[in-house]
């Protein structure tokens, strides 16, 4: 029973930048593996990012490689997805989601790996 609260959302022109913060309580954070995922109205929740609950690797989604980043602080209790160069097809809600398993030496790139999820923030992007 998790909770996690997202923030960093906003409005942002296309070429712009966003750092996006999700911080978590309820648990031991330090040991899930933490998620990023998407949602653009109309369309199926999209796996983002991830990063193992160590933090010394990550997964990034071939569309937003290069230009998004995942990284974790455990001393914070938190998760970040820094995104530049963002573009219009990157408008959606971003969700924040903890790894099934403490201490998960398993995948951590799909839906069926995360568990607790936030409640979102706006991304909008125009241009």
């Amino acid at each position: 029973q998790p909770q996690l609260v997202e923030s960093g959302g906003g409005l942002v022109q296309a070429g712009g930048s966003l750092r996006l913060s999700c911080e978590i309580s309820g648990i031991t954070f330090s040991l899930y593996a933490m998620g990023w995922f998407r949602q653009a109205p109309g369309k199926q929740r999209e796996f983002v990012a991830g990063i193992s609950w160590a933090g010394d690797t990550t997964y990034i989604i071939n569309s937003v490689k290069g230009r998004f980043t995942i990284s974790r602080d455990n001393a914070k209790n938190a998760v970040y997805l820094q995104m530049n160069s963002l573009k219009p097809e990157d408008t959606a809600v971003y969700y924040c989601a903890v790894g099934n398993e403490e201490y998960s030496t398993g995948s951590y790139d799909s839906l069926k790996d995360f568990g607790s999820w936030g409640q979102g923030t706006q991304v909008t992007v125009f241009s």
